[in-house]
């Protein structure tokens, strides 16, 4: 694939050029709302409101009609470790106001604070819910929470990847998703040890039943791509609306529950009806700000290096298995983002979901700078 530099904030970008492995998409808006840095959080509700509604016109929406909004809330560690409560429940408010008659907000937590199996269950993600301030959030606007593991472990069904995936098995998803007509993806922007980031694509771990989870880091040569592969289930692909993120405050190191927490002087709100053309963009964002820390926060040894991400790997393959598939499981490689060309789930999901989106930048009100806009287009530019 040919390259060219792009000079930007995060360094020298790395632009594919059509050659016959990857082909431009469709035309696709992504919107950007601008928020203060130590914005109150009216100021962010109101900023998610503006992306949210420049992003769909809600159409889509009938009255009485059930949503699930999807957060992530690995752990119990506040956002931007989990995903923002303010943003829920600006969304959970937005969702009423259009007339939904029933708005749920779920996850099921990472394996590190929560094992799950046909006989036991230890740890919780209510609990931790709480401890990230997602569930008082959920409580205080009106909307149900729902904790997968809850429901126990035939709580849940076989939904199936696009055809010639990387998956052995169908994905096991939970049964609460069939009661809904639409769901609202709301991620943050955040580093991750093993992925590399942890954007909009990623969340769909938390759906999975821990076999699920246990086939994916077990097979671990083909983490990313999996990650790419989880949201073409016939579920996401028929009832996912809009993709969301508040990211005024992003996980720049490690991840995913602990790293360097940054707030730049303009923050942002990123919606977008394209998962894959939202998280290039999160990406970018989460790059862009990466350069931004101080020096000596950026290449940290566990940031940055091949070996521990693997080490890390195994442990979680232990926790969601034993021993035995985790002595036995694949050795993966960690993404070295340098740009958004380089991440392997991004890359993967042009394969699979109609090419690489030709990204329209628009802003969702008058808070963001015409210059970082532009700055954001340059680094999500296919050419």
């Amino acid at each position: 694939m040919a390259l060219f530099p792009l000079t930007g904030c995060a360094g020298a970008s790395r632009i594919p050029v059509k050659d016959g492995q990857l082909t431009p998409g469709s035309q696709t808006k992504v919107f950007l709302a601008g928020v203060s840095k130590g914005a109150p959080e009216p100021d962010i509700k109101l900023a998610v409101r503006d992306a949210a509604e420049a992003a769909t016109d809600f159409s889509w929406l009938s009255k009485g009609d059930a949503v699930f909004i999807k957060p992530v809330n690995n752990s119990g560690n506040p956002y931007p470790a989990t995903t923002s409560p303010a943003a829920i429940a600006a969304m959970v408010e937005i969702l009423k106001e259009k007339g939904a008659g029933k708005v749920i907000v779920g996850d099921m937590s990472g394996v590190e604070h929560l094992r799950f199996s046909p006989t036991s269950l230890s740890g919780s993600s209510r609990v931790l819910m709480a401890s990230s301030g997602v569930a008082q959030a959920v409580q205080a606007s009106g909307a149900e929470m729902h904790c997968f593991e809850e429901g126990g472990w035939d709580a849940f069904y076989e939904d199936f990847p696009a055809a010639g995936s990387n998956w052995k098995r169908g994905l096991m998803m939970p049964n609460v998703l069939k009661d809904v007509q639409h769901i609202i993806l709301m991620p943050r922007c955040s580093r991750h040890i093993l992925a590399g980031s942890s954007l909009g694509m990623k969340a769909a771990v938390g759906y999975w039943r821990h076999d699920t989870r246990l086939e994916y880091h077990r097979d671990a040569a083909t983490l990313q791509e999996k990650t790419a592969e989880g949201n073409t289930v016939t579920t996401l692909k028929t009832k996912q609306r809009l993709v969301i993120s508040a990211a005024e405050k992003l996980l720049t190191t490690f991840g995913p529950d602990k790293g360097y927490v940054f707030e730049p002087d303009t923050g942002l709100i990123i919606a977008s009806d394209s998962v894959v053309a939202h998280d290039m963009v999160s990406l970018a964002w989460l790059l862009e700000n990466r350069c931004m820390i101080p020096a000596s926060e950026r290449d940290g040894f566990l940031d940055t290096n091949q070996v521990v991400p693997r080490i890390v790997n195994h442990l979680v393959t232990h926790w969601l298995g034993g021993w035995r598939p985790a002595l036995s499981s694949e050795t993966m490689s960690k993404n070295n983002l340098n740009t958004i060309w380089d991440d392997r789930v991004l890359n993967h999901s042009y394969e699979i979901l109609g090419g690489v989106p030709v990204i329209l930048l628009a802003s969702a009100n008058n808070a963001l700078p015409e210059e970082l806009k532009n700055r954001l287009a340059g680094m999500t530019a296919f050419m």
